[in-house]
């Protein structure tokens, strides 16, 4: 149990209907099975979810699992056309086929805010038990800022990770290890290239995000607004903190330790130059992620490959990106008009109970899992399932433990995790209002064009305060007004 334990540890602080229309469905009534023998006919929660087909064995587990606990409900998944997820999803809703419990990744606020169509779930969770048990303090901050979705997922924060045999051939690795700052990671990176023969250390998908995840707070951008010295709030990226990085970077970039294709980098060739020995160092979220890559690896260049999580870089402060608590970026909403809430909720509610989470996260007993003398072993068909309404392991306690040759998370994942606990800070962002959506957007597009031209040496950091006036011009100054107005 000691790996589950130091998991759980880390979790605890880790910061995770077709009724408007038609309005044919009949009053919700208590989902409970009838007295001697007569059972009520089931509640019907419709549901859309991106990551779930009709013939999904997990809605006829989750009904089962809800009918041993006396309530009566059937699933009805509603489809949605196939295409970008929430644009999809949003069309569909537009039409007025709107389910009782709705996955939203992205594009939710629409829907909560400008239509007022979601409800208000504060209620729900202030008379649930095993959801509120499952929120972490990051969950329940989000939450309570806007109450329209529930996500029970550990924060979607990047940590990076390093191949270990690799790190153990450096004698830097050992410093920065104990002493990250920017330059012994210069020195790391150097030394990790010229030992292992890595085409480059750092390969990112597109954008600087994940590389910020390392670097970001050492150079003093430790939250997306920074109050300067006049007592106004400015843009971090618009700061001189983001000078000094991205001339940083861009120095990473011309010694060939950035990966030179970084821009045209997508998710899965950022992975395989890493599994294929060009990359040194990727990041990926903290947990199952890092358990992914650390399986792969392994995999592909044997036992000794395990990957190692970095600790972020330390200068004016030390942390990875901070975290956003400002709401939920993806979760379940239950539809206003819905006239089966209470079962709606009783789904999420199961799922977050010890039996839910078993079901949720580990699949069928005797598919994905055996009991074997006494202990949980994972099947081989378990590398294909995965948690579609609980990630966090924030209140995960299975009533066994793990046989030691199958744990739940690698040791490198349950390491990622506690990293995070300890090195996360809280970021003092916002919900960007509908009418200043549009200029946050242009703005942030002149940052990201600005950024991968002086990285790349396509221009000069000289620029910069010519950049931070283009920026204000697109929308940014007028985004800063309103930031002076609601960051506290």
């Amino acid at each position: 149990m000691k790996k589950m334990t130091s998991l759980l540890a880390a979790s605890l602080l880790v910061v995770t209907t077709a009724c408007s229309s038609g309005g044919t469905k009949p009053a919700e009534k208590p989902p409970a099975q009838g007295a001697a023998g007569g059972e009520q006919p089931p509640v019907t929660v419709t549901i859309v979810d991106k990551d779930m087909q009709p013939d999904d064995k997990l809605l006829k587990a989750i009904e089962e699992g809800l009918k041993a606990e006396g309530k009566n409900i059937k699933l009805q998944l509603t489809p949605v056309q196939s295409g970008t997820y929430s644009e999809k999803l949003g069309l569909m809703l537009q039409t007025g086929n709107i389910p009782d419990l709705i996955y939203f990744q992205g594009g939710d606020y629409n829907f909560a805010v400008t239509q007022q169509i979601l409800e208000d779930l504060t209620p729900y969770i202030e008379k649930s038990t095993h959801v509120k048990a499952s929120m972490n303090p990051y969950n329940k901050e989000r939450t309570k800022n806007y109450p329209y979705l529930v996500w029970l997922s550990p924060t979607s924060s990047s940590v990076p990770v390093v191949r270990q045999d690799w790190l153990n051939k450096t004698e830097s690795g050992k410093t920065v290890l104990a002493n990250p700052t920017i330059d012994n990671y210069y020195a790391f990176f150097k030394e990790l290239k010229e030992k292992n023969g890595a085409k480059y250390v750092y390969t990112v998908p597109g954008t600087l995000d994940e590389l910020d995840a390392m670097f970001g707070q050492a150079f003093g951008l430790t939250s997306t607004w920074i109050k300067g010295a006049d007592g106004k709030y400015a843009y971090a990226k618009t700061t001189s903190f983001e000078k000094d990085k991205l001339e940083f970077y861009a120095k990473l970039y011309k010694e060939g330790l950035l990966d030179p294709e970084f821009l045209t980098k997508k998710w899965d060739t950022k992975e395989k130059a890493f599994y294929d020995g060009q990359a040194a160092i990727i990041s990926g979220t903290q947990g199952k992620v890092i358990d992914l890559y650390n399986n792969k690896m392994k995999s592909q260049n044997g036992a000794s490959a395990i990957v190692t999580p970095l600790p972020p870089a330390k200068g004016k402060g030390q942390g990875y990106v901070p975290v956003d608590v400002s709401k939920e970026s993806r979760g379940f909403a239950i539809s206003k008009s819905s006239k089966n809430k209470d079962a709606a909720f009783a789904v999420l509610e199961f799922l977050a109970s010890p039996k839910g989470q078993m079901l949720d996260k580990l699949g069928v007993e005797g598919q994905e899992y055996k009991i074997e003398n006494g202990k949980i072993k994972l099947t081989e068909k378990s590398a294909e399932w995965f948690a579609r309404f609980v990630e966090s392991t924030y209140n995960f306690k299975p009533d066994k433990e793990f046989d030691p040759s199958t744990p739940y998370m690698s040791e490198p994942a349950v390491k990622s995790l506690e990293m995070m606990a300890s090195l996360s800070t809280k970021d003092n962002t916002f919900i960007m209002p509908g009418d200043l959506a549009g200029k946050w957007d242009a703005s942030n597009a002149v940052y990201r064009e600005y950024a991968a031209n002086v990285v790349t040496g396509k221009k000069s950091i000289a620029d910069f305060d010519k950049f931070v006036a283009d920026w204000n011009a697109a929308g940014g100054k007028d985004v800063t007004e309103y930031a002076n107005k609601t960051v506290k």
